[in-house]
């Protein structure tokens, strides 16, 4: 039996920008990282995987006359769904993780066809608070995501201090569970 392809299955993470070629020195706007990725939107469409198709840039939705804005909405053929993307730059926040949900219930309720899947939300952001993902309902939801998004490819060093900070955390959470 063929398994079916899931949302995590899809979704990458890190997503390494290199190509938009925002300076090393991470300071950046949220302004910025978006312009970038439009400049080299094929290159981006390319990095997020198979099957996204763009939709719109700041799409402007609005509730009861206040507007709010998705920085990146795509469609995937291959989901059959929409994938709303908000870039964060700094760490991931509760109230991003909010926002995103609100975004997802909005387009679940108001946009999508009813011979869609659910849509996802990814919240891109340059770091992540892991205690925030563990709290909120990123941790057991299957529409809301959170990844990483590296300016550029790290060094071997880089590499390799990430590698063991994941091993240690992994560590730590197999000890708490036992």
């Amino acid at each position: 039996m063929e398994k079916s392809i899931q949302a995590e299955d899809i979704i990458k993470d890190p997503f390494v920008l290199e190509f938009m070629g925002l300076n090393d020195n991470r300071d950046f706007t949220e302004i910025e990282v978006e312009k970038a990725l439009m400049d080299n939107l094929q290159k981006f469409l390319l990095e997020l995987g198979k099957g996204f198709s763009f939709v719109a840039r700041q799409k402007r939705i609005t509730a009861e006359g206040d507007h709010f804005y998705i920085d990146l909405v795509f469609y995937n053929y291959i989901l059959k769904c929409f994938i709303l993307i908000d870039l964060k730059v700094g760490k991931l926040s509760h109230q991003d993780i909010g926002q995103m949900d609100f975004y997802v219930r909005y387009f679940e309720k108001e946009i999508k066809a009813d011979s869609d899947n659910p849509t996802i939300g990814i919240i891109l952001s340059s770091e992540r608070n892991e205690t925030v993902v563990k709290y909120s309902v990123l941790e057991e939801s299957k529409q809301l995501f959170s990844a990483k998004y590296l300016p550029y490819l790290p060094t071997e060093e880089e590499l390799k201090n990430e590698l063991k900070r994941e091993r240690n955390l992994i560590e730590i959470e197999k000890g708490l569970q036992e």
